[in-house]
């Protein structure tokens, strides 16, 4: 008789914790109840004004796991170091890390979503400091809980344009933007996935995902451009994180580490 362990065994998260950043969002909303789903109880990170305390209570509604809302400004370097020292006083261990918070390019700071030329210092600053340097931390921090679990995985999420550049033809006459920052961040959580990968094991596995474009009321003709330029010939749901992020969670990508996941309709495959 065979010993060999069933896929659903495999994707089984019991008795695990997931701490997912940016929780309360619509991408870290998805994967953390996919998660859920799987039996990981979840801690939700997110800012104070988010709504992670009612994404929290929706979790141990739904499925019969543990779930809290901890607050935290990705821009404060000790808030950040801190997040594991409280997640482990509430659940006792961390097993899975979702980097997932980020500055993304839709948001309205000031010479963020902007052309090149009036693109601030000041906000390269800032989103490097949430994209890129607050998962750096988080990640040293929770490096002795992650290596304990001895199931310890890590998911960083990115984007299609860390692995390419805009086709700015989509974006004439359109008010969107594509920040320079957004990109650079994104590309160095690539990199930075591929050093801790090599670094973390064999006790943590690093990965990450690279997200396409979620469809959010997506305004025309921006729309029509990109689902012309993607061969799945749709833009991405939030939904379509879920599998990805479930399988670098559990031991379905036990022997898979420094590898990015582009869930992106075959955008980068042209």
């Amino acid at each position: 008789m065979s010993t060999d362990r069933s896929l659903r065994e495999l994707m089984s998260l019991d008795e695990r914790v997931a701490l997912v950043t940016g929780g309360a969002g619509h991408i870290g909303r998805v994967i953390a109840g996919g998660l859920a789903e799987l039996g990981a109880n979840i801690a939700i990170v997110d800012m104070p004004a988010s709504r992670g305390s009612d994404v929290a209570a929706k979790l141990s509604e739904y499925w019969p796991v543990k779930s809290g809302m901890f607050d935290c400004d990705f821009e404060q370097s000790a808030a950040v170091q801190d997040l594991p020292r409280r997640v482990r006083e509430k659940f006792g261990r961390i097993d899975i890390l979702v980097n997932c918070a980020a500055f993304v390019g839709t948001l309205g700071l000031k010479g963020w979503a902007v052309p090149f030329e009036q693109q601030s210092a000041s906000t390269w600053r800032r989103a490097l400091e949430v994209n890129l340097t607050a998962p750096f931390i988080l990640i040293q921090a929770a490096a002795e809980d992650l290596s304990a679990s001895g199931r310890g995985s890590v998911i960083n999420i990115s984007s299609i344009y860390g692995l390419s550049g805009p086709d700015w033809r989509l974006y004439e006459g359109t008010s969107l933007g594509n920040p320079a920052a957004y990109a650079a961040s994104k590309g160095g959580l690539i990199q930075m996935t591929r050093w801790l990968a090599t670094t973390m094991a064999p006790r943590v596995r690093v990965n990450a995902i690279a997200p396409g474009g979620v469809f959010r009321e997506t305004p025309e003709p921006f729309l029509s451009r990109y689902v012309a330029r993607t061969p799945l010939a749709r833009m991405a749901r939030e939904d379509d994180m879920k599998g990805a992020a479930a399988y670098l969670a559990s031991d379905l990508s036990a022997y898979v580490t420094g590898q990015c996941i582009a869930v992106d309709g075959g955008w980068t495959a042209w």
